[in-house]
């Protein structure tokens, strides 16, 4: 046996040298024919259409996503006022939120439908990452970058073809120069951008005449790593090319304790009492608006993603810069008309905080921000909300 065995060995060993040799001699074969296996070049700017809007365009943002007859109402209450945009955060996680490629979109479908009812526009922000995305050493808030940017970019394709023609905008992102909108690291400029681009060309892709806006940076003094000046943050975005890749600029626009009018020179006065900082007050968009002319990106418009006073007597953050309800009303009718005469064409949509979340309490901060009260099934609006639909448009 012991023979036996040794024959049937040098055999298969035989057959296993022989079929190695016809495989390296195939492989050569088609190597030879056509040729090395190469990576697909990386994708670059397309010129897409960037459609320019009025200056400026009239929105509120609303809470959609789980209340369904809240958000009707809600709708209309935006129809109602003569607004014609309405902004809606679109969670990553609640959508593919499972497994890479597997999309519920529930809520996303009845929410079109239902603002397309009334000939709303539609601006998606788009952030808040699955599980399945998270990088190996995890993250540390309740919204943070993907390991992969191009899973974004992959969903961003797959929202934008779903809804085609249909949805006019999206927000790449939510204030990514706070750490805690970054996964709890330092903000990173360059970082944000690979994001921005993986999305740009996922939308563009899908749906040309979609428009992309960059994430609303938060304005801040604050610097790493709890966060980076907003002004810091686009000269940074700049510097790692992200001009090529949004078609509006998304700021954030919170008021604090100055009217509309007040400059940001003003602001920044430490005698002034309006905390002594030129992003304190509502036209600090005009710093960003100038970094954009530095980099020769004059011909985009800016949206400003959120704008608004809070009148908040119970958080002490904001109790300092707390307006009372009225005065809310008649600086953000103000602060439209500034705009509007101002601004023109450079300024675009304009979204308001907030109808209210069906979900908030006066515990909450958001809450003194909104235009109407959190109630169902009895409606109830603030003054806010009455001059808003009230004003010149």
């Amino acid at each position: 046996m012991a023979e036996g065995q040794s024959v049937g060995t040098k055999r298969r060993r035989a057959l296993f040298i022989a079929a190695c040799a016809l495989a390296v001699l195939l492989a050569t074969w088609g190597m030879a024919t056509w040729g090395p296996a190469e990576e697909p070049p990386p994708p670059t700017p397309t010129s897409w259409p960037r459609a320019r809007l009025a200056s400026p365009e009239y929105g509120m943002q609303a809470f959609l996503w789980w209340h369904e007859d809240t958000a009707q109402r809600d709708l209309a209450l935006i129809h109602d006022a003569g607004f014609t945009w309405v902004k809606q955060n679109v969670a990553w996680r609640d959508v593919e939120g499972i497994l890479k490629g597997h999309y519920d979109w529930y809520f996303t479908d009845r929410i079109v439908a239902d603002a397309e009812t009334l000939g709303l526009n539609i601006l998606f922000r788009l952030d808040r990452e699955p599980v399945w995305t998270v990088p190996p050493e995890g993250t540390f808030s309740d919204n943070g970058p993907p390991q992969e940017p191009q899973d974004l970019g992959d969903f961003c394709h797959a929202i934008a073809a779903r809804y085609r023609g249909r949805v006019q905008a999206y927000q790449v992102w939510n204030e990514p120069n706070l750490a805690r909108e970054w996964g709890g690291r330092t903000p990173d400029p360059a970082a944000y951008v690979a994001l921005l681009r993986a999305c740009y060309i996922g939308i563009k892709s899908a749906d040309p005449d979609a428009l992309v806006i960059s994430a609303g940076l938060a304005p801040t003094g604050t610097g790493p790593p709890v966060a980076m000046p907003d002004v810091d943050f686009l000269i940074g975005m700049y510097e790692a090319g992200a001009a090529p890749y949004f078609d509006l600029l998304g700021v954030n626009a919170p008021g604090y304790k100055a009217p509309p009018e007040l400059s940001p020179d003003e602001a920044a006065d430490p005698s002034g009492g309006y905390g002594s900082q030129r992003f304190f007050c509502f036209r600090h968009v005009e710093d960003m608006r100038e970094i954009m002319l530095r980099y020769g990106d004059e011909e985009k418009q800016i949206a400003i993603l959120e704008m608004g006073w809070t009148s908040d007597p119970r958080n002490p953050d904001y109790t300092w810069f707390a307006v009372s309800e009225e005065e809310k009303a008649d600086y953000l009718v103000r602060a439209f008309r500034y705009a509007r005469e101002n601004w023109s064409p450079w300024i675009g949509p304009m979204f308001v905080l907030s109808i209210a979340n069906p979900d908030w309490t006066s515990d909450d901060e958001q809450y003194w921000w909104s235009l109407t009260e959190p109630s169902w099934p009895e409606t109830r609006v603030r003054p806010a909300y009455e001059a808003l639909a009230a004003m010149e448009k």
